[in-house]
């Protein structure tokens, strides 16, 4: 899994593109407070000829999110994330992104 973020100099957003390796997988979706946890077409990892499933949000900068894959049904936690924060709701750890 990994996480890439490019930084437009004439927008306030940040591009983050979310890979996952996932060949057996039929659907991942990444899900976070940017998206009220909510898997739409929108947070929805297309996947790639080698396997892995790819997609690019635009979200804004200098904030901080939290957030899991959703790979077939089970959520999943970055491995690659900037942290972790506990979630009393969720009774796990998040992923947490800062841009």
């Amino acid at each position: 899994m990994a996480i890439s973020k490019q930084y437009l100099k004439t927008k306030p957003v940040c591009k983050v593109t979310f890979t996952v390796p996932a060949e057996d997988a039929k659907k991942v979706a990444v899900v976070g407070d940017f998206n009220n946890w909510k898997a739409t077409e929108a947070s929805a990892l297309k996947k790639l000829k080698n396997g892995s499933f790819k997609g690019t949000l635009a979200l804004p900068k200098e904030n901080s999110y939290e957030f899991k894959y959703i790979i077939d049904g089970d959520y999943v936690n970055e491995p690659e994330a900037d942290r972790y924060q506990w979630n009393d709701y969720a009774g796990a750890e998040n992923a947490v992104l800062e841009v």
